[in-house]
């Protein structure tokens, strides 16, 4: 299992559980689990204790968790008791009208944010990765892909310099043999990475680099020269390295879900002045002394990154507040249920 970056933590926490058996989850369809154990790779599915315990979906494993688990010897699924507590987790809002969580993938050491220098390119949608990556516990580091594509590369490098402070920025092209090979470093033995990013980046085609070998379907460019969507499903994959990599399905929706230190800590420049303007509750609009407004005024930040910044607040905050409103929700029809039983049995 060290192989599967089954550290000394991730051990100590397993201790905790010397009945069960520890495997980590390689991938995830309709309620069943595949995971790998000392013994081998199982089929897996939780428990009805787990199950009546769980409050929210990302209490449920997910791809890159470590559980305990048990199994019968004579056959059938083995059976998931406990997730250990995470050291990262890339948490976005389902997609959909749904109020609810998605855990995209959980114990990852370096996110990989693939945006293609093609169609693509939106600065406003890397912002909003970077919020989620920082907010998950993990290191973004951003690949941008098809750099044969485009015509302006320094503009559009010094472009995402401008939003990526402190993050390191690389760029490939499947054209060069080599193209991948400053991916290499992040990637070392017992280590998980993830690659996140809209349909047809090039994901897909960076992981078959590292493998060596064509196993994940990738299609060339549609008419309008965006990529085609190959990936349908998250999977843990062990690299010939010694490295782990999640592949995950392109991101329609990437929508904000508890992530307000993400936000901080992208927009860092913004809440660095916030913390300059004359007045502690200073709302940036129109009162003296607004280090925010001054710097909107003399150029020094973009309109563009304080609307963004802005909305990924409001969108973050509407999440809570949805979050707040449903746990109340449930809790009174709770007490509902309980009153209704009580009731029956008088």
């Amino acid at each position: 299992m060290r192989q599967y970056g089954l550290n000394d933590h991730f051990q100590v926490l397993a201790g905790m559980y010397p009945e069960y058996a520890v495997g980590r989850i390689t991938s995830q369809e309709k309620g069943f689990y595949q995971l790998v154990t000392s013994q081998g790779e199982k089929r897996a599915e939780v428990s009805g204790k787990f199950r009546y315990h769980a409050v929210t979906v990302s209490d449920y494993p997910a791809v890159g968790d470590f559980v305990m688990v048990n199994w019968n010897d004579h056959g059938g699924n083995a059976v998931i008791h406990h997730v250990l507590h995470r050291k990262s987790c890339v948490i976005r809002k389902a997609a959909g009208n749904a109020h609810q969580e998605q855990v995209v993938a959980a114990n990852i050491d370096t996110i990989f944010l693939c945006m293609s220098l093609n169609n693509d390119f939106n600065l406003r949608r890397l912002e909003r990765y970077l919020s989620i990556a920082w907010d998950s516990g993990a290191v973004p580091v951003i690949v941008l892909t098809k750099a044969d594509l485009c015509s302006n590369l320094e503009k559009k490098q010094m472009e995402v310099a401008s939003v990526a402070i402190g993050v390191d920025v690389l760029v490939s092209t499947a054209l060069e043999k080599d193209g991948y090979r400053q991916i290499l470093p992040y990637i070392t033995d017992g280590k998980t990475v993830a690659f996140i990013g809209s349909s047809g980046v090039g994901k897909s085609t960076l992981i078959n680099c590292l493998l060596g070998e064509q196993r994940l379907d990738t299609n060339g460019l549609r008419n309008d020269d965006k990529g085609r969507h190959t990936t349908t499903h998250r999977e843990l994959i062990l690299l010939p390295n010694g490295g782990l990599v999640i592949d995950t399905p392109g991101m329609r929706e990437l929508g904000m879900w508890d992530s307000g230190s993400g936000i901080d800590q992208a927009f860092g420049e913004i809440e660095e002045l916030a913390s300059c303007c004359r007045f502690k509750d200073c709302t940036h609009h129109n009162e003296p002394g607004c280090a925010v407004q001054r710097a909107l005024q003399d150029g020094s930040l973009s309109e563009e990154r304080w609307l963004s910044y802005l909305k990924l607040k409001a969108e973050n905050d509407y999440a809570a507040d949805s979050q707040s409103y449903l746990a109340g929700k449930e809790k009174k029809f709770k007490e509902i249920a309980k009153i209704n039983k009580s009731n029956r049995k008088r």
